[in-house]
């Protein structure tokens, strides 16, 4: 029997696991620095978490017509990009931080190549003469 691989259920998939994380992990640290558990340094944190939080809601929303929520698919790669990189930046910066901050540039580099390798193809028109 050969195992077929389907794109589709595939992009469903990473849409729906990585929407869920994004928005579980940001929402749980959203809580945590309004609770004081985690105080932050100032007010920055809290509003990028709902930023965060909103982008993951929004992906799994995507998951039920991936190929319609392509734009929003291209924004959660480019960000994850530029977010990886400003970590990346912010690990040479601060040599004490750089561990968990390295750490955090691999997931997000890892969530945007997995969106960008699956992301839907853009359906060309077929003209007939």
């Amino acid at each position: 029997m050969a195992v077929t691989f389907n794109r589709d259920r595939a992009t469903k998939v990473v849409l729906v696991v990585l929407g869920l994380l994004t928005a579980g992990a940001t929402i749980s640290a959203l809580v945590t620095s309004f609770l004081a558990l985690r105080p932050t340094g100032g007010t920055s944190a809290p509003m990028f978490y709902t930023i965060l939080a909103a982008l993951g809601v929004f992906l799994v929303l995507a998951a039920r017509n991936p190929s319609a929520y392509r734009s929003l698919i291209a924004y959660a790669v480019w960000s994850s990009v530029a977010h990886g990189a400003v970590m990346a930046l912010m690990a040479i910066q601060l040599p004490t931080k750089s561990g968990e901050l390295l750490v955090g540039a691999a997931l997000a580099a890892l969530g945007a190549a997995l969106l960008f390798v699956f992301a839907p193809r853009k359906e060309t028109a077929v003209v007939t003469s």
